[in-house]
């Protein structure tokens, strides 16, 4: 699986994106940059006060090379003019107006904003930011002005898990609390699209604590519509629930529990009933079975915008540079070809 990364970051380099980071002056986004930089697969945007930025990378030791680097910050850039237009603009129908649009750009609170408004205005390819800034605060801002693909369409975050002979995705373990049925669709649906785009051929389980029909309950309903819907709307792609976990992932107990399923236990894409269950479920499976867990990568918005978990290292962030760099290209080229 590891070889799986290798591709993220060759097809990330054959055609690297700029890559904004709103959070510019945090030390493991540095730490970061200078891996990016060195293995040369995105162009990177720091945000925040360079004096600040190049005296924490000198006591680091990081040899940044700032020539690759572009610096902006928001208290003297001619840019935040520029976008306290556009920002107003896009939130005029909300009564944002150009004093309220540049006083929270030029906040502290406001740089996930400013990163956001580079990548609306296409001065950036995409955004990655959350090492100091729960999800909510971090999303908020594209969800506002870079909006969903569709009209009341989903957005949902996956963690790629990458262990050693086996690859998984699991959605949506970021941002939908209590999904109803629609929103499962939707996340299946951008899911299976994310696994196509990296050359990933999709198997999805819808997860539940039943497993065709052994319990009944409301909670279980909501994930047998959804599969219903998905299946009608999707004929061509494998997907099987409600099921257990076990079910999913392990071909002898798919076997016993639904031996007439599709997916025999070979399951790649788990769609959670909820966020508890997604949240709990790639954290365990990152800390006890050693898995590399990269995301949340954001599904259904427009452009690129992701997430980090706070807990995050330096690593994490290239890897998710890297695939916010493919997504912006459209496509993992070297993972499907």
């Amino acid at each position: 699986m590891h070889n799986f990364l290798r591709k993220v970051r060759a097809s990330a380099k054959a055609n690297p994106k700029k890559i904004v980071f709103p959070e510019g002056e945090e030390p493991r986004i540095l730490e970061a940059t200078e891996t990016i930089i060195n293995q040369g697969f995105a162009n990177p945007i720091l945000i925040g006060d360079p004096r600040k930025m190049k005296s924490r990378a000198k006591k680091q030791n990081l040899k940044i090379d700032w020539g690759k680097v572009k610096i902006i910050n928001p208290k003297t850039s001619k840019l935040t003019e520029k976008y306290t237009e556009a920002f107003a603009e896009a939130r005029k129908g909300k009564g944002l107006t150009k004093a309220k649009a540049r006083k929270i750009l030029k906040s502290k609170e406001g740089i996930n904003y400013f990163g956001t408004m580079m990548v609306h205005t296409d001065d950036a390819d995409g955004m990655v930011s959350g090492t100091t800034f729960s999800t909510a605060n971090t999303i908020r801002p594209a969800l506002q002005i870079i909006k969903t693909e569709e009209q009341f369409h989903t957005v949902s975050g996956i963690f790629f898990m990458v262990l050693e002979k086996r690859l998984l995705l699991f959605a949506d373990a970021a941002i939908t609390i209590a999904p109803e049925s629609h929103d499962l669709v939707d996340i299946a649906e951008d899911t299976v699209k994310t696994a196509k785009a990296f050359g990933v051929d999709p198997r999805v389980a819808f997860l539940s604590f039943s497993t065709k029909g052994s319990a009944n309950h409301p909670r279980v309903d909501r994930v047998r519509q959804a599969v219903k819907m998905f299946k009608h709307e999707y004929p061509d792609v494998i997907c099987d629930g409600e099921m257990q976990v076990d079910a999913a992932l392990v071909p002898k107990v798919a076997e016993k529990k639904c031996p007439s399923s599709p997916i025999q236990g070979n399951a790649n894409i788990l769609v959670f009933p909820n966020l508890e269950a997604a949240n709990i479920s790639y954290k365990l499976v990152e800390r006890l079975a050693g898995a590399k867990a990269i995301g949340p990568l954001l599904q259904g918005l427009r452009k690129p915008v992701n997430d980090l978990s706070r807990g995050c290292s330096a690593k994490d962030i290239v890897s998710v540079t890297a695939f916010t760099c493919c997504q912006a290209q459209g496509t993992c080229e070297y993972c499907v070809s």
